[in-house]
């Protein structure tokens, strides 16, 4: 029996340890959320007509891309028919803002001419820029004429936009204002500080299915796209494929054009007329953050509602840091508090209640640690509310047990004879009274957004920490102690062991 309690005890303290341990040396911590790191704040409203479905539909996809760029614990809320995305955190909070703020429909166009931008002074290639290619299979190499090598087409469409007179050609028919034929238009590069004459669009990020994705092939990043099947797929790419690739008048570069929130992502050059494996394949002098972005545009870049200019308010961490360090403050006091009338109350066991709150607080620490790393969870203020609050549903075990514990010593019986069963009684109340919380929780957790839903989860994760730890470290290490001659003679629970002749009386 001894064995069996020393086994379990070790056991669950090594465990816990190792766990504190391996995150400590992989480095991991527990992010913070928005309130408590500061961040970004955007505000979406709607413009147009929409509907409630499609707003709802436009929120699940501007969810999709918060996630895909690895942001703790982003806030998707919608407050009526406004969206309000909370990041907090961000590394690069342009490029995130950017990431959400891309809210219209992907276009495909060809391309007529290129020339550089007048009015940037930018000569970088931004995600793809013009220096890209179109392959037909991303599985294809070189030895094929009719598609690009991996490196193929490199630079060569930047060198063209270089050499190609900034007049734009005059068709018959314009537009008096523009004076562009109908359908045509003139937008930027989104960072490669070129300008593009585009024709009308053949196309929308419609055609692509939701799997595109930034590989390397033969050392370089390139982004793979997969084409739905039918005339709102495949059908409509290989028209357009097709097109540019003869370079008649319609397209005369022989380029077609990702266009978002009407500026150009991409203007890859086409290399096969024809794409009939399902699969394009777009190469380039991609960075791998570049390939990634174009890879999160083809994927989720159609968006059925269209939004106005994103409102930005930048989060300050200070507030958030004295917020944190008041409630450590304040949780720290109230944990001595308990601990020092737990001491007072029940002597030597309270030892155990330090030991366990110890083991809690690393288990937990372990826990929120590795599921940052993994799956974006981050600390807010209400979620170390939820911490704090869970210290009194651990003590409360303790103290159920404790109690238990005394009634018997007062009913002259030792600690050694009514441990364990003193255990077995008081577990149905703490077992009951936990799920009773962790119901509470995941009710929270289920109907709630935002600060409730964290505190919800933190609530939720510190009672079955709870009860792991209960049965784990807290029956047997009582019920080892309660064996000892220590623990078995004065006042160890406050209170002296009756005799036999007043239990008797």
């Amino acid at each position: 029996m001894n064995r069996r309690l020393i086994f379990t005890l070790v056991m669950t303290i090594v465990v816990t340890l190792s766990m504190f341990v391996a995150n400590q040396a992989s480095g991991n911590r527990p992010a913070l959320g928005l309130d408590l790191q500061g961040g970004a704040s955007v505000t979406l409203t709607p413009v147009g007509d929409f509907t409630d479905a499609a707003l709802t539909v436009a929120v699940d996809i501007i969810r999709q891309r918060v996630d895909s760029i690895g942001v703790s614990e982003p806030e998707i809320i919608r407050q009526g028919n406004t969206v309000v995305v909370n990041l907090p955190g961000v590394k690069d909070q342009q490029r995130a803002l950017e990431l959400v703020g891309r809210t219209g429909s992907v276009e495909l166009r060809p391309v007529i001419n290129v020339a550089q931008n007048p009015e940037s002074t930018s000569a970088t290639p931004g995600v793809g820029g013009s220096t890209t290619t179109v392959a037909g299979s991303p599985t294809s190499v070189a030895s094929s004429s009719t598609l690009a090598s991996p490196t193929g087409g490199i630079g060569s469409t930047r060198r063209a936009a270089a050499d190609t007179s900034t007049s734009v050609p005059s068709p018959s028919t314009v537009d008096p204002t523009t004076e562009l034929a109908p359908g045509q238009t003139v937008l930027p590069g989104r960072k490669d500080g070129l300008i593009y004459l585009l024709g009308p669009v053949e196309a929308t990020g419609e055609v692509f299915n939701s799997d595109s994705s930034a590989q390397i092939d033969a050392g370089n990043w390139v982004v793979v796209a997969n084409l739905k099947k039918g005339a709102e797929g495949e059908a409509q790419w290989n028209a357009l494929a097709t097109k540019c690739f003869n370079g008649g008048a319609e397209c005369p570069s022989k380029a077609i054009a990702i266009v978002l929130d009407d500026e150009v992502i991409s203007a890859p050059t086409v290399q096969t007329p024809t794409f009939d494996n399902g699969s394009v394949q777009i190469s380039g002098s991609f960075t791998k953050s570049e390939a990634e972005d174009l890879a999160r545009v083809l994927q989720f870049g159609a968006v059925p509602v269209k939004f106005d200019a994103p409102t930005v308010q930048t989060v300050s961490a200070s507030l958030g840091k004295d917020s944190l360090r008041a409630a450590f403050i304040s949780g720290g006091i109230g944990v001595l508090l308990v601990l020092l009338f737990l001491l007072l109350y029940y002597r030597l066991l309270a030892l155990v209640v330090v030991a366990g709150l110890g083991l809690s607080g690393l288990l937990m620490w372990s826990i929120i640690s590795w599921l940052s790393k993994t799956n974006g969870l981050a600390l807010t203020i209400s979620g170390a509310a939820g911490i704090i609050v869970s210290i009194g549903v651990t003590v409360d075990s303790y103290v159920v047990f404790f109690e238990k514990l005394k009634d018997d010593v007062q009913a002259g019986r030792t600690l050694r004879n009514s441990a364990a069963r003193g255990f077995e009684n008081a577990w149905k109340t703490i077992l009951v009274a936990n799920t009773v919380s962790l119901i509470g929780a995941v009710i929270l957790w289920w109907l709630t957004v935002g600060a409730v839903r964290g505190f919800a989860f933190f609530l939720g994760l510190s009672t079955i920490i709870d009860i792991v730890i209960s049965y784990l470290f807290t029956r047997p290490a009582v019920l080892l102690l309660a064996r000892t001659r220590l623990f078995n003679r004065g006042r160890v629970l406050g209170v002296a062991r009756k005799t036999t002749q007043e239990v008797a009386a």
